[in-house]
């Protein structure tokens, strides 16, 4: 999972260096220098003497000495423990002799640290009292350079403030950086052209370790100063699959690459010193990426997930990196919901709704009894109040979940200590219990619940994390009855996850974490209030002046926990799970059969249909220009085609009805209304009859057998722009700013008797409304205005749900998923967005170099005539352009898709209509 691939990497760099030590072993916020092959000599001067050799190291706050033997404890002297540091012998009798023969520092502590010894992992031996190491240089020529260093750094160790110290320690690595450049020996190829270098930092989870970037035309490299783990890590720009910015102790410094597309684990994490240097690297990373990778939004992958695209697990992960939760960051680490409710039966039970956590409610409010206290006390609070005083997510839980395959990070948090026995992570059900009932505990889980990785739960590394008050050591995690081993806890996790339940209701969590609930009023009434410095914003650290408040505050900060950057600010939509498990998964759910049982006949129809849609949705790309014909004058507003295929009719700006006969490829009749355009057409079910909508306010109907007009509504004050028809009841868009529903009985025999129609409703706008479309079971109507409004309106009680201002002009098309969860409008601003019918919110927005006249779609791609004349699909999950066709000579203004997705027709400005042939 995800921290153990992010251990499981860094395991693979020491193997390059072959090295016990770690930088771990330093304190937080600490940097490690420099490295020289030494000898510690043991009772110097003795008959007892001996060498024990290895590599001292450097750092920012201490001394380190790694042995080249495992048995050998790594020795750690703290440099502020320090009494003196100089030349060994320089103040003695042989003191010019020593200087010339010797390479000797020594070192007067009152405080040792012993670690790994044996090469085991466990708490830091300490030894205490006046002492005095030597350690003898290879290169005599070094000690000079290396005491003057110890010294420098021992005066920042022993400054009475930290902010003193850090402002010291920070202006000798910048010293030090600037007197080097990354070696562009280092270059995987001669020909690569430098882009930019600049300085910075690689973080890894409680670490950072200095160094120089350096970004090429093909390579971003990062050389650390040190050495360590290699001499340069390099990340091939064509593996880059997504980059974030990233806050890094509350400072916008951060930036994340990654190599994969669905995991948590980075390739690499670079924190830098300026913004600029780290939004110009981001830029130039983007700009390489646009040519390659479609870049993602929330709302990008909330359409994913929604259609059934991307699971629960990897929304969530891709919210977590979207909010600047990362792993190599344990202050803003992953986090993942307590799903599981039931921690004591036997049997997991999936289908019960008991066995699942309120997901509705943070973890601090899902005990009523404890609520009750806490909100007492926040009432009682003076402002700024907060009603839980931990977070749900820091480094100290983070570490308490993973110390069985992470006890070097849990040490180093610390200072060498692992949590008392009591504390530990000894049982998932106990865990949990605290979490219900406890005073201060209101974490959630990390991604590792849910992954395929079961060392977290097992100790396997037989590390003595010591004996709880009952007697019993600290082992493996404590399952619950109804998993057998920790790998079927983590698959009924992943089940738990993944179920229905979760799926409905997951939304209601987001909102509490990622989302509206998050801040402000509605955080309040969800019961959802954290300490003020755990949110984005929370602190402005420039505004503080006091170098030791600004460190306290920071260390504060990153301690206690961060809130992740907050993503949605209206509710977020549900999940659409499916209803039918005939209906593949790929295919869309119908909302027009949502309240009717399908018989066996019907449903193996509609699996045939959708097999059908399916596979040529998957082909669309492939679409090829099969015949064109040129029957109008003027451009071509609307095309319906009778059932069987054969005749195809068309309206056009030249005021014509036009009908077309596909089998004999003439034009068969001609009919003119009146002297202006008309905008659209359709077929009445029983292809007797055909409506057409017209500038003249005026809807005509056509009988086909009888060759004639057959009736006139005279139904608006301004030109009809759309019509659309359902179950013996017209629907009529004008630009006199209404939408009119009628009640249409249809003429008992064609061309005997008028039609009969009653206004049943007036849906008001504010400006002329331009395009109008049904969902599939007509309950919904979805409106585009000439400002660019789109508008959802609900059609059984004639109510207005949702205005959406989303396009800077006209709404040129507007349209329903299949499943009516979506509506897709395009506009004369280029933009294609995607609106979620439930909550009226903007999911997905992209945009192109020209207007998208017309389009059709399935939930998942879409098919769009451009201004200029090209057909486009557009893969939505993908949020790219996938494909441009040449079609039109002039902007394509309709178009028509059969049923089964077979047959497409499309009209243009160029008076022409186009067939389009798939190849499958």
């Amino acid at each position: 999972m995800a921290f153990i691939r992010k251990k499981q990497q860094e395991q693979q760099l020491q193997l390059y260096s072959k090295e016990r030590f770690s930088l771990l072993l330093l304190n937080l916020e600490e940097y490690y220098f420099e490295q020289h092959r030494a000898n510690h000599i043991l009772h110097k001067g003795s008959h007892h003497e001996r060498k024990i050799r290895g590599s001292l190291k450097i750092c920012s706050k201490s001394v380190i000495f790694e042995p080249d033997s495992i048995s050998q404890p790594i020795i750690k002297i703290p440099l502020r423990d320090c009494i003196k540091i100089g030349k060994h012998g320089e103040n003695g009798a042989n003191r010019h002799f020593t200087k010339a023969k010797s390479g000797g520092i020594s070192l007067i502590f009152s405080q040792v640290y012993f670690i790994k010894e044996h090469n085991v992992v466990a708490p830091y031996k300490i030894e205490r009292g006046k002492m005095e190491y030597v350690f003898e240089l290879d290169v005599p020529g070094k000690v000079e350079d290396v005491v003057e260093t110890l010294l420098q750094l021992h005066r920042a160790s022993c400054l009475d403030k930290l902010g003193d110290q850090t402002a010291m320690i920070t202006a000798i690595l910048q010293s030090r950086l600037a007197r080097t450049s990354f070696d562009k020996n280092r270059f995987q190829n001669i020909s690569e052209k430098l882009h930019m270098e600049c300085k910075a930092e690689m973080v890894t989870p409680l670490v950072t370790n200095p160094g120089h970037v350096c970004i090429t035309d093909t390579n971003l490299y990062f050389q650390p100063l040190n050495g360590y783990p290699k001499p340069v890590v390099q990340i091939t720009l064509q593996d880059v699959r997504r980059i974030y910015k990233r806050r890094h102790g509350l400072m916008p410094l951060g930036l994340e690459v990654f190599c994969t597309e669905d995991d948590l684990c980075s390739d690499i994490y670079l924190k830098f010193y300026e913004p600029q240097d780290r939004d110009d690297l981001y830029f130039y990373i983007a700009t390489y990426l646009e040519h390659h990778v479609a870049e993602h939004t929330a709302e990008s992958y909330m359409l994913q997930w929604q259609r059934g695209h991307l699971s629960n697990y990897q929304y969530l992960l891709h919210l977590n990196n979207l909010a600047d939760r990362s792993c190599n960051d344990l202050s803003q680490y992953p986090v993942f919901p307590w799903i599981i409710h039931d921690y004591s039966s036997s049997e997991l039970d999936l289908s019960n709704p008991g066995t699942f956590r309120d997901l509705s409610k943070p973890v601090g409010a899902l005990n009523k009894e404890r609520l009750e206290r806490l909100l007492t006390r926040y009432q009682e609070m003076p402002e700024p109040k907060f009603m839980y005083g931990s977070h749900y997510s820091s480094p100290g839980y983070v570490l308490f979940y993973l110390v069985r395959i992470a006890p070097e990070y849990m040490l180093c948090l610390q200072n060498g200590r692992f949590d008392n026995a009591d504390r530990m992570f000894n049982s998932i059900a106990e865990t949990w219990k605290n979490c219900l009932d406890g005073a201060t505990d209101f974490k959630e889980l990390i991604p590792e619940f849910y992954g395929d990785d079961v060392s977290f739960l097992v100790n396997s590394l037989k590390l003595d994390l010591g004996k709880r008050q009952g007697g019993q050591m600290v082992d493996d995690v404590e399952l619950p009855p109804w998993a057998s081993s920790p790998e079927d806890f983590l698959q009924k996790s992943k089940d738990a996850l993944e179920s229905n339940y979760v799926s409905e209701h997951l939304h209601e969590w987001i909102d509490l974490i990622f989302g509206y609930k998050q801040k402000g009023s509605d955080a309040v009434g969800a019961h959802n209030v954290f300490h003020p410095l755990t949110y984005e914003g929370g602190v402005d650290l420039n505004s503080i002046q006091d170098p030791d408040e600004k460190v306290a505050m920071l260390t504060q900060i990153l301690e206690f926990g961060q809130t992740p950057k907050q993503l949605f600010v209206t509710p977020h939509p549900r999940r659409i799970t499916p209803k039918f498990k005939s209906l593949s998964q790929t295919s869309s759910y119908n909302a027009s059969m949502a309240d009717s049982p399908v018989s066996p006949g019907e449903e193996s129809f509609e699996d045939l249909t959708e097999e059908s849609k399916t596979l040529a949705w998957n082909n669309i790309t492939k679409l090829q220009l099969h015949e064109h014909y040129k029957i109008h004058k003027e451009a071509v507003t609307g095309i319906t085609v009778s059932r069987d295929g054969s005749s195809v009719f068309t309206t056009s700006q030249d005021s014509t009805l036009k009908m077309f006969s596909k089998e004999s490829k003439m034009l068969q009749r001609s009919i003119s209304f009146s002297n202006m355009a008309l905008s659209s057409c359709l077929l009445l079910p029983g292809d007797a009859t055909v409506i057409t909508s017209s500038w003249d306010n005026n809807v005509y109907f056509y009988s086909i057998a009888f060759g004639r007009r057959q009736d006139t509504l005279m139904g608006h004050d301004d030109a009809v722009s759309k019509i659309c028809w359902h179950d013996n009841r017209l629907y009529s868009a004008s630009w006199d700013s209404t939408v009119k529903v009628w009640s249409g009985v249809p003429a008992e025999m064609p061309g005997t008797k008028r039609h009969h129609f009653d206004l049943l409703a007036e849906l008001e706008h504010d400006v002329s409304v331009d395009t109008i479309s049904l969902n599939a079971a007509s309950t919904l109507l979805v409106s585009g205005t000439k400002e660019g409004t789109v508008n959802i309106w609900d059609l059984t009680t004639a109510t207005l749900m949702h205005q959406i201002p989303c396009h800077s002009g006209i709404v040129c098309d507007t349209a329903f998923s299949p499943d009516s969860r979506h509506v897709l409008s395009t506009g004369a601003d280029g933009c294609l967005n995607i609106i979620d019918v439930q909550t009226g919110m903007l999911i997905s927005s992209m945009t192109s170099d020209e207007p998208q006249r017309c389009f059709v779609w399935d939930g998942n791609s879409v098919l769009s005539g451009s201004q200029s004349g090209e057909l486009l699909v557009w893969d939505l999950l993908g949020a790219k352009v996938s494909e441009r066709i040449q079609g039109h000579t002039g902007a394509v203004t309709c178009i028509w898709m059969n049923e089964q997705c077979s047959s497409i027709i499309t009209g243009g400005e160029d008076r022409q209509i186009i067939f389009w042939k798939l190849q499958y």
